[in-house]
């Protein structure tokens, strides 16, 4: 007997491997590479990221990407590599599991920005900034004053 319905693919898991920066030609590749899991109706994905993360709204429109396939039933394990951080723990977040060695670098979720006040020493030696600036914060690290 002649099996009467064709199978959509013959893998059962699909992989995707995220190995640089998340930039905007990441962000390209990698919702190329979502939208055809979706399409073939791959029941699984391996999300691989060995990545130091990356701008923001690209890792956002990623994560918001795996949301999606994840709402049409697809399971996403995310493994991470040598190093996830930041933009690339972002994208993982969003799998139903994470996997890491023991070994991976993984962390930095969010942003800190850390400067020094240096400006009573600066004083004491008798040196000043003049500061020339186009915005409110352009000069926001800057060792002779404090954060505000």
């Amino acid at each position: 007997m002649i099996w009467p319905f064709k199978r959509k693919s013959k893998k059962r898991i699909a992989r995707i491997v995220i190995e640089e920066p998340i930039t905007s030609s990441t962000r390209v590749a990698t919702l190329k590479a979502l939208k055809q899991v979706e399409e073939r109706e791959f029941p699984a994905l391996i999300l691989r990221i060995d990545s130091p993360g990356g701008t923001v709204g690209d890792s956002q429109e990623i994560y918001s990407a795996i949301n999606r396939l994840k709402s049409k039933g697809c399971k996403v394990i995310a493994s991470f590599g040598n190093i996830s951080a930041s933009g690339g723990v972002y994208i993982g977040v969003a799998a139903d599991k994470i996997v890491a060695n023991p070994g991976t670098i993984t962390g930095s979720i969010g942003v800190i920005i850390r400067g020094n006040n240096i400006s009573e020493l600066l004083s004491k030696i008798g040196i000043k900034f003049e500061t020339v600036k186009s915005g409110l914060f352009k000069d926001i690290l800057s060792p002779d004053k404090p954060l505000k």
